[in-house]
C-alpha cells in the first residue's frame, strides 16, 4: 500500500503538467468530453457567511442547512485540486419556505436570500473561470413552488395546466400534470414561454454561467425545448445544455437530442453501473450493453453524464453497505470505470469521502469536510490526472476484448494511443491474455502501477479481487540498465560489506 501511494504521488504531478488545459472560454460542443463536472447541492455544502442563515435547522433534514454561495467560493480550490474543471449548482433562484434544494421557486430572477446576493453568484462564476472551471446553474421551467403569487394573480390562470395528478407515462400526461403537486406551467402559452426564456437570458448575461441542467425535462414540450434551446444559444453560441429525463430507455432519451439538448444524465449507467458495483460478483455485462445503446441512439454519445449517486437516489455508499461491502472498494472500481468509459464523470458532493445517505431527504446530508477518509478523494483526484493525460479516454472508441461475467477488460483508441480499462468484480484473483497488443508494446498500469511485456506475443495482466485499474500501451524500451546497474552494485556491496562483518566477527570469537 505504502509502494502505490508512493508511486501515486508522483504520477499525479507528472500528469498534471503534461495535461492539455481545458480553459472555460474556449467551449465547443465536442469540448465538454474533457469536463469533469462537480454536483453541489448549495444548502449543503458549506456555509460560508453566517449573516444569510435565515430559519436555519440543522435539526432539520428538511430545513435549510446554511450552504451558501460563499462557501462554495471558499472550497474553489479544494474542488479544484481533486481535478474537476466544471462545477453544477442546484437551483440558486428565490424559494419557498423550507425549498432549500431550489426547486420550489419563487421569483425566477432573484438569488434565494439564504444563499446570498446577485454579487456573490457573479464572484463566484469570475473566481471559477479564474481557475478555468465553467459553472453550470440547475434552471427550472417545468413548475413553481406550491405557494406562487401567480396562483392567486386572476391574470395569470392560464400561465398553469389544470391541476391534476400525473397518472400513466402517457406524454400528455407527463407534460400537463403536476408533478408531486407543484403547479405545472403552461409553456405553449406566450407570455410563459417568454417569460421563462427572459429567465434564461437574465442568468447567462448577467452572470456569464457557462451552462444549465434543465430539470425535468421530459414533463416539458419538446416545442419548447427546441425554442428554448435556439435561444440560449443566440446569446451565447457556446451555451451547454445537460438535460435531466429519468428514464432507463436511452430511445426515448435521444429524442431530445435531436432538438437542441446538449447532453444528458445518464440514467441508464447510472442503473447498469450500480447495479453493477455495489457489491462484488455482480456481471459487468450491462455495462457494455449501455455504450452500444447509447452509441446507436445519439449523435454526441461521449458527452452523456455518468453518476453514480445523486440527490434523488439512494447514494452508492449505502447500496454498499446494504451489501454488507466495503464502501471504499466498491467506490474505487466504480469510480475507475467511470473515469475510464465514455461519457462526462459527474461525482455528487460527498462522494469523495463516500458519504452514506438514505432515501430523499438522507441522501443530501450536510457535507463534512473532516471525516478524515481521504482514500476515494486520492483516488479521484489520480483518476482525473490520468483522464487529462490521455485523449483516449476522452475521445476514443470503446470496446469490450475480455468478457467474463464479473471480470471484464474494455479497450478505448484514439489515433495511436490505446488504454484498457480493466475491471475484477469477482471474488478471486483474475488474469486476461490480450492479443492485440503491438509488438514491441508493453502495458502499464496507472493506478497499480504493474508492467506487462509481451510474452509469445500475447501480454498477460493480473487482477485481485474487487479491483480495477487502467493500463496504457506504450513502447517496451526493456529493463533501464542505468538504473539497474547502480541498484545491483549498491546491493552487492551491501551483500559483500555483511559477509566480511561476519567472518570478521566469527574469527574473532
Amino acid at each position: 500500500m505504502k509502494k502505490r501511494v508512493f508511486y501515486t504521488l508522483i504520477l499525479i504531478p507528472f500528469l498534471l503538467f503534461y495535461a492539455q488545459p481545458v480553459g472555460a472560454a474556449e467551449k465547443e460542443e465536442d469540448g465538454w468530453m474533457d469536463e469533469e463536472i462537480y454536483f453541489i447541492m448549495v444548502d449543503r455544502f458549506q456555509n460560508g457567511d453566517q449573516s444569510n442563515d435565515y430559519n436555519v435547522d440543522l435539526s432539520d433534514p428538511r430545513a435549510y442547512h446554511g450552504g451558501d454561495i460563499q462557501g462554495i467560493i471558499d472550497k474553489l480550490d479544494v474542488i479544484e485540486d481533486m481535478g474537476f474543471t466544471s462545477i453544477w449548482l442546484t437551483p440558486i433562484m428565490a424559494n419557498e419556505e423550507k425549498g432549500y434544494h431550489g426547486y420550489w421557486i419563487e421569483d425566477f430572477m432573484e438569488v434565494d436570500e439564504h444563499f446570498g446576493t446577485m454579487e456573490d453568484v457573479k464572484r463566484l462564476v469570475r473566481e471559477a473561470h479564474d481557475r478555468d472551471m465553467k459553472v453550470i446553474f440547475d434552471f427550472v421551467v417545468n413548475h413553481t413552488g406550491y405557494k406562487h403569487p401567480w396562483l392567486n394573480d386572476s391574470t395569470k390562470q392560464d400561465w398553469f395546466h389544470e391541476e391534476s395528478p400525473i397518472i400513466g407515462e402517457s406524454q400528455e400526461q407527463l407534460e400537463n400534470g403536476w408533478l408531486a403537486g407543484l403547479p405545472d406551467l403552461n409553456q405553449e402559452h406566450p407570455k410563459v414561454r417568454q417569460y421563462l426564456f427572459n429567465a434564461a437570458e437574465f442568468w447567462i448575461t448577467e452572470t456569464g454561467v457557462d451552462g444549465f441542467r434543465l430539470d425535468t425535462v421530459k414533463h416539458v414540450p419538446k416545442t419548447f425545448w427546441e425554442e428554448f434551446s435556439d435561444h440560449v444559444t443566440s446569446i451565447d453560441p457556446d451555451f451547454f445544455l445537460l438535460g435531466e429525463v429519468w428514464s432507463e430507455n436511452p430511445n426515448y432519451i435521444a429524442e431530445y437530442e435531436s432538438i437542441g439538448i446538449d447532453s444528458f444524465v445518464d440514467y441508464p449507467f447510472y442503473e447498469a453501473a450500480t447495479t453493477a458495483f455495489q457489491t462484488e460478483g455482480n456481471s459487468l455485462k450491462e455495462l457494455y450493453t449501455v455504450w452500444e445503446r447509447n452509441k446507436a441512439f445519439f449523435e454526441q454519445p461521449h458527452l452523456l453524464g455518468n453518476f453514480l449517486d445523486n440527490h434523488d437516489n439512494k447514494r452508492f455508499t449505502r447500496l454498499a453497505l446494504l451489501n454488507e461491502e466495503n464502501p471504499v472498494n466498491r467506490w474505487k472500481m466504480a469510480l475507475t470505470y467511470m473515469y475510464g468509459a465514455p461519457g462526462i464523470p459527474i461525482v455528487y458532493q460527498g462522494s469523495e469521502y463516500a458519504m452514506d445517505g438514505g432515501e430523499d431527504p438522507d441522501n443530501r446530508r450536510m457535507m463534512n469536510f473532516k471525516v478524515g477518509e481521504e482514500e476515494v478523494k486520492q483516488h479521484i483526484e489520480q483518476l482525473s490526472a490520468i483522464r487529462k493525460e490521455f485523449t483516449a479516454l476522452t475521445e476514443g472508441d470503446f470496446e469490450r476484448v475480455v468478457d467474463e461475467g464479473a471480470f471484464a477488460v474494455f479497450k478505448r483508441t484514439h489515433g495511436n494511443e490505446s488504454v484498457y480499462i480493466a475491471v475484477n468484480n469477482s471474488e478471486e484473483t483474475k488474469t486476461a491474455t490480450l492479443n492485440d497488443v503491438p509488438e514491441g508494446s508493453q502495458l502499464r498500469g496507472l493506478i497499480y502501477d504493474s508492467i506487462a511485456r509481451s510474452t509469445d506475443g500475447a501480454h498477460k495482466i493480473a487482477l485481485d479481487r474487487s479491483t480495477a485499474d487502467l493500463y496504457v500501451v506504450e513502447e517496451d524500451k526493456g529493463i533501464n540498465w542505468l538504473v539497474v546497474i547502480p541498484v545491483v552494485g549498491v546491493m552487492g556491496s551491501f551483500i559483500a560489506f555483511v559477509i566480511y562483518v561476519t567472518r570478521k566477527n566469527r574469527a574473532q570469537t
